[in-house]
């Protein structure tokens, strides 16, 4: 305990302190809890005058310093208090997502009271003209472009999570506002820990004045690092200094080194062998994972699964094993939640939702999260979960970037993740925004994290992943077509690209050629010593080489036609299938004998038959279930009004398909005819050059080519580099100096660098593809179409599907087709355009989303609509429909407020916006 001394001496330094911060010292007086050392040196920092960027862990507080800019913009200044008739100063809080803004919202409006926030968002405008506004940071670029009357006054932005600019889609936006700002406002940003935070403040010192840089890597609540092997838990650390210096707990280590022997042994129990993949591991299963954190009360936890398919998977194997963790009060609470919050949503869309699967894993503390699911279902388990009456939730890794859901308990059951491209490693920034979750301020004593062991997983990354502090801010700014005849219309050309110079991207691309130089002189060194290891005594092996990688190309090439044939075979077997055909599903999970129940031949899309398999299952398959064309191989009764969703009446029908005595299985293997690819008369003239060509005859030819193959790739890799280094020097000047051009000749600008009428019109339209839905607008592509088509028509244009399909969707017959054909034109047009001129701007329409959004705005059912998605896998997920056909309903509304667009056009989009904001589409948080 402190002296009657220092206890003098600590009063005398908060005196001190009062009397040179008082509105630091009024704010801190009101919230019930002491600031920590970085909250409060950036709050001096904003006292002060300085803008400030802090970087601090999740959950470490850094929202207090957003919330004393909103103080300090109430108050006034402190020497001078904002008088009457003055314009109020105004404070705008700025968030990356829509769910993130409207709960900072309620936080402002219980501390300051409601007249005193207002909400702009896409879904909600409230009190816009507060002097407190908390918004997205579209919308508050969007002001700055249009010089808004509600920037009048504005002394403090706050931007919350200002590590989103790394993003790839919208992180441009974040770079837009800090430039574009007033000078007199001052810039308070909020970011995670990041490694370059020095190189980011050296950046907002040029382009926003004097910044405070204000790190922080303490975490309020100790964080511990734990892995589960088989049934054991181990914590991955034995202490803190053992931590800082990546050292593994030795007897973690000694139990998975003898757990893989024994594997390779044969001796675990419950494993087994595959001669092509090694030994297998059968991990914990994720119910004895839930009860293991149940027993130890390190729930509520977040598991993540880095699948929209495993988290439900995980919700309904918790369930099958019988798991229960509420108590009988929590479970008439989490009911009376869930119908208060979907009572918009239709009965009979609530069925196709799985709705009632969803509401027995809630009473029973349960939940998946992840993108595919309906917004309302998201924002009800965020909201149990918050308040502690769910307590597992399997989430996929967008939870980490969302709202505030902390847990006690954060579990990883993989480090690998699937990147829309590749399965790729987790790195050691995205280890830490996931496992920051764990440990909740002023609940938990300490955080828990948890990573499932397999034998692919060493403990030893595991060690470097949670102890490596790399998270470094890279910028995703580029110009857009819309971004230049904004900027064009308010500074003028030159300016304009002085402002470009003038990014954060153009920062880092001029610290960053000096490396790249450097590397690639490395590179041509080692390519060097790689020739020479690749020298040929028997003749030109590089000649040889080029042979090699010819075949591999082309041989590649025909698989490629080989697997587009075979679907295309796939598909028009299925469309031959008729009800009560028994076939063979030869892959996938529902591999084994099948009954079609409905062919749904609808003239849509592919083919996807209802079949009922001898397990039971009821659900629609697709081409992609098929490696070989579906075969009938029998034919059973199928009641006519069958309904698969009847238990007894899905064993009778399973019952008869069995009874047909056929193989499950089959005697067949699928494989790959290779007579095609041995037919291909460039491939047979390739291979026989090959074996003339004198140093196929080399013993030593596969060693030369391995290096050859090294060479190849680097200087595949030294390339790159070289484009790079020689586009990074005024790079985006260049790129904007191309758009601009490209602009004028299409008449958006003009010669002298005015805008132009239609250059206006562009610049009110906010969507990745402006330049194109602009192009549409001025030639009349959506004009005479009816608001179901309007909405259809436009999908195009916004909707870009989770993963590559290789054949068109098919649109509805009709004035649709003209529409889709004329916009691919255009886009086809402007592709040539902008190749021309070096750019790759415009991304080419997707026809996936057409089918779902006309039918829906034909007031047709959710469940027909959510089948009719151009999908691989089956049906499109409900989360993704609503998210899509919001951004339909977004882009409608920007036709039908914008002056290109004729008369008729935009009473037919607000006619699409009506049809299609119904059902699922009508419910949005109320603010």
């Amino acid at each position: 305990m402190s002296s009657p001394a220092e206890r003098y001496a600590a009063a005398r330094r908060r005196a001190a302190q009062a009397s040179l911060f008082p509105a630091l010292d009024e704010f801190a007086f009101d919230l019930g809890f002491d600031l920590d050392d970085f909250q409060r040196e950036a709050c001096q920092s904003l006292e002060r005058g300085s803008g400030v960027l802090v970087c601090a862990p999740t959950g470490a507080g850094k929202t207090v310093v957003g919330e004393f800019a909103v103080h300090l913009a109430l108050r006034g200044t402190p020497a001078r208090p904002v008088s009457a008739d003055e314009p109020r100063r105004k404070c705008f809080y700025t968030t990356p997502i829509k769910a993130l803004s409207n709960q900072k919202y309620h936080d402002l409006v219980d501390r300051y009271g409601a007249d005193q926030v207002g909400l702009l968002t896409g879904d909600n405008a409230i009190n816009g003209d507060a002097p407190v506004v908390v918004m997205t940071t579209e919308v508050l670029r969007n002001m700055l472009y249009a010089g808004s009357a509600t920037l009048e006054g504005l002394a403090y932005v706050v931007m919350d999570e200002v590590h989103y600019l790394a993003d790839r889609f919208r992180g441009g936006v974040w770079e837009e506002v800090i430039i574009h700002l007033p000078a007199s406002v001052t810039l308070v940003s909020l970011s995670a820990t990041v490694s370059n935070a020095e190189e980011f403040a050296d950046w907002l010192v040029t382009v926003r004045g004097e910044t405070a840089v204000v790190v922080s890597e303490h975490r309020p609540v100790p964080l511990w690092q734990h892995m589960l092997v088989g049934k054991r838990m181990f914590d991955l650390f034995h202490d803190a200094d053992a931590a800082r210096k990546h050292d593994v707990h030795p007897e973690l280590l000694r139990y998975t080194r003898d757990t893989l022997r024994r594997l390779e042994l044969g001796e675990v129990r419950g494993t087994g062998a595959d001669r092509r993949r090694g030994p297998r591991w059968r991990g914990p299963l994720r119910p004895d994972i839930v009860d293991r954190l149940d027993r130890e009360g390190l729930l509520p936890a977040i598991l993540f699964i880095f699948s929209r398919a495993g988290c439900d998977a995980a919700v309904q194997q918790c369930l099958a094993a019988g798991l229960r963790l509420t108590s009988p009060e929590e479970r008439a609470e989490i009911r009376r939640v869930v119908e208060s919050k979907v009572t918009a949503i239709p009965s009979e869309d609530l069925s196709v939702l799985g709705y009632w699967e969803w509401l027995d894993g809630l009473e029973r503390g349960l939940a998946a999260h992840h993108a595919g699911m309906l917004p309302a279902f998201k924002e009800v388990v965020e909201e149990l979960f918050v308040r502690g009456l769910v307590k597992a939730v399997f989430a996929t890794e967008t939870l980490a970037l969302g709202i505030n859901m902390p847990a006690r308990c954060v579990v990883l059951e993989r480090l690998v993740k699937y990147n829309g491209e590749a399965h790729v490693d987790l790195t050691p920034g995205e280890y830490t925004q996931l496992t920051g979750r764990a440990g909740r301020r002023g609940i938990d004593v300490e955080g828990h994290a948890v990573v499932v062991w397999s034998p692919e997983t060493d403990p030893r990354h595991v060690a470097g992943l949670a102890s490596t502090r790399t998270y470094p801010l890279r910028s995703s700014f580029r110009p857009s077509y819309n971004m230049a005849v904004n900027l064009v219309g308010s500074v003028g050309a030159e300016p304009a690209r002085a402002l470009l110079e003038s990014s954060f991207a153009q920062f880092q691309a001029d610290r960053s050629v000096v490396g790249l130089a450097r590397q690639v002189q490395r590179n041509t060194e080692t390519m060097d010593a790689y020739g020479a290891e690749a020298v040929c005594h028997q003749g030109d092996f590089d000649e040889y080489f080029a042979l090699r990688v010819a075949i591999g190309d082309r041989e590649r090439s025909l698989a490629r036609q080989g697997q587009t044939q075979r679907k295309a075979a796939a598909i028009a077997s299925l469309e031959r299938l008729r009800v009560g055909d028994v076939i063979r599903v030869p892959s996938g999970r529902r591999a084994g004998l099948a009954v079609v129940i409905d062919p749904a031949t609808g003239g849509f899309g592919e083919p996807r038959p209802l079949v009922l398999t001898q397990d039971r299952w009821a659900g629609r398959i697709s081409a992609g279930d098929f490696t070989t064309p579906a075969e009938v191989l029998a034919r059973i009764r199928v009641p006519k009004h069958f309904n698969h969703r009847s238990p007894a009446a899905r064993r009778d029908l399973a019952a008869e398909v069995s009874a047909t005595g056929l193989d499950r299985h089959g005697g067949r293997r699928g494989g790959r005819s290779r007579q095609a690819v041995g037919e291909d008369h460039r491939l047979t003239q390739l291979r026989s050059e090959l074996r003339r060509h004198p140093c196929h005859a080399c013993p030593e030819r596969e060693e030369h080519a391995r290096w050859a193959e090294r060479r190849r790739r680097l200087e595949r890799d030294t390339e790159e580099l070289r484009e790079r280094v020689s586009g990074r020097t005024g790079s985006l000047a260049r790129t904007f100096d191309r758009i601009v051009a490209l602009l004028t000749t299409r008449g958006y600008l003009t010669a002298d660098g005015s805008v132009t009428d239609a250059g206006r019109m562009l610049a009110r339209i906010w969507t990745e593809a402006d330049l194109l839905v602009a192009e549409c607008l001025r030639r009349g592509v959506w004009d005479g179409l009816s608001p179901a088509e309007l909405a259809a028509a436009v999908s195009v244009v916004v909707f870009e599907a989770r993963r590559d399909v290789d054949e068109r969707a098919s649109v509805p017959r009709g004035a649709i087709v003209d529409a889709v054909d004329a916009t691919l034109k255009l886009w086809s047009e402007i592709e040539t355009d902008e190749a021309s001129r070096g750019l790759s701007v415009t991304r080419e329409p997707d026809l996936g989303f057409v089918w779902p959004i006309y039918r829906w705005a034909r007031g047709e059912v959710l469940a027909k609509v959510l089948a009719s998605g151009h999908q691989l896998d089956g049906e499109m997920p409900a989360g993704d429909f609503v998210r899509w056909a919001r951004q339909v309903v977004d882009l409608l509304g920007q036709l039908a407020d914008s002056g290109g667009a004729s008369t008729e056009l935009r009473a037919t989009a607000r006619q699409a916006i009506a049809a299609v904001k119904r059902g699922v589409l009508a419910y949005h948080t109320p603010a």
